[in-house]
């Protein structure tokens, strides 16, 4: 089992930037695939980014390819998105998860069912 907490939500102009945090518990971040999803009321979740277990490996969706980075520190337990040139579509609740390894697999997965464990969310919007 793993908890997510996320923070660094908040309102930012179009253009501007934005770092997420997602702090886990447990001793055992580095056996956990994480990604970052986010939703807007009424529409699909969408997977945005993902990353290995060593950090080695990352995934983007097209729609923030080139803008958001992911970035882990297995010594803090903590999983990044860092957010530049954001855009008012990037407005949505944006979510930590998790998927535990059991193998010494270091993949990305890049769909967000893929993925056990989700964060309580941390709402991001960007004004136009």
């Amino acid at each position: 089992q793993v908890h997510l907490v996320e923070s660094g939500g908040g309102l930012v102009q179009a253009g501007g930037s934005l770092k997420l945090s997602c702090a886990a518990s447990g001793r055992t971040f580095r056996h956990y695939a994480m990604g970052w999803s986010r939703q807007v009321p009424g529409k699909e979740r969408q997977f945005v980014a993902g990353i290995s277990r060593s950090g080695g490996g990352t995934y983007y969706a097209d729609s923030v390819k080139g803008r958001f980075g992911i970035s882990r520190d297995n010594a803090k337990n903590t999983v990044y998105l860092q957010m530049n040139s954001l855009k008012p579509e990037d407005t949505a609740i944006y979510y930590c998860t998790a998927k535990s390894i059991r193998s010494s697999s270091n993949s990305v997965y890049t769909k967000g069912y893929e993925y056990d464990y989700w964060g309580q969310g941390t709402q991001v919007t960007v004004s136009s």
